[in-house]
């Protein structure tokens, strides 16, 4: 839980240099992004919003329950952005931290 609890903290942080808001209004969606990464790597599909870049509003069903065969990359902790599975398009998406709208 303290290994957690440091991530949720950082990507609050990482959060607050980004936009700019109160710490207190970071660690709230920081902890929101917590569930929501929890709730995707024990279900088959999470539904949940994110702006993407271009200001559009995206809906994703995501998961990140046994993907582990398919992960590439240096597996360093990467607190700016989240990275998973989209279930429809059949690749590993990422979104900025700071842009999740809602999980459903």
């Amino acid at each position: 839980m303290d290994r957690d609890r440091s991530k949720v903290f950082k990507i609050a942080r990482e959060m607050e240099k980004a936009t700019g808001k109160r710490f207190s209004v970071c660690l709230a969606r920081s902890w929101q992004l917590y569930r929501l990464l929890r709730r995707m790597r024990q279900e088959d599909e999470v539904v949940f919003a994110y702006e993407k870049a271009n200001g559009a509003l995206r809906r994703a069903r995501g998961t990140l329950k046994n993907i582990d065969g398919m992960v590439k990359g240096t597996g360093k902790e990467n607190y700016k952005s989240i990275c998973y599975f989209d279930v429809d398009a059949q690749a590993f998406r990422s979104f900025k931290v700071e842009n999740l709208i809602t999980m459903f």
